[in-house]
């Protein structure tokens, strides 16, 4: 696996190095040793995969205060999202800055999204699904969430939103 540490501390894209031959492709998806040679120390709590229909669906941004925070580790098994993270931790010299990154089935990236940073996708093919680790389970009391198009930060999508859910919708501005 290849590692590449992003501009925000602590966010990586990781890339596979597959082994390829006449029965097919074989890619190691996590290695907790390689992870940790790189200072990535997560403990994978909960597995969760996400399936949607539709091109242009958007899902975020999602986060969870301590002490539930989250660290969590994406990647794209079919079709292609367009992934933004931005980092929320307040004392980080990077604070209210973000990154974005395509994952496809094709590149078989994953992108790491550290404790203390929230995270959206939107779906730029049909039926996409999406694989993620979590450190720590879902924790509802626990859960904030940033409006894809919230002023405080200026994202740039490559697409408006055709799907996205009221509760996503409904965050306040970020202050």
């Amino acid at each position: 696996m290849i590692f590449v540490e992003q501009e925000i501390k602590g966010v990586w894209i990781i890339y596979p190095t597959p082994f390829e031959d006449e029965r097919g492709l074989f890619r190691r998806h996590f290695c907790n040793e390689e992870f940790l040679k790189n200072d990535i120390e997560i403990n994978i709590s909960q597995s969760n995969v996400s399936e949607n229909k539709y091109k242009k669906t958007l899902r975020g941004f999602h986060y969870q205060l301590a002490p539930n925070q989250e660290a969590k580790t994406l990647s794209c098994f079919k079709g292609s999202i367009f992934d933004i993270v931005v980092d929320l931790r307040e004392d980080s010299p990077t604070y209210k800055k973000w990154i974005s990154a395509e994952l496809t089935e094709k590149n078989r990236s994953m992108i790491h999204v550290p404790k203390g940073c929230a995270n959206a996708f939107m779906t730029l093919d049909d039926n996409s699904i999406i694989h993620y680790y979590c450190s720590n389970p879902y924790a509802p009391e626990s859960e904030k969430g940033i409006r894809y198009n919230d002023p405080s930060f200026d994202f740039k999508w490559p697409y408006e939103p055709q799907i996205i859910s009221q509760k996503d919708l409904s965050h306040p501005d970020y202050q």
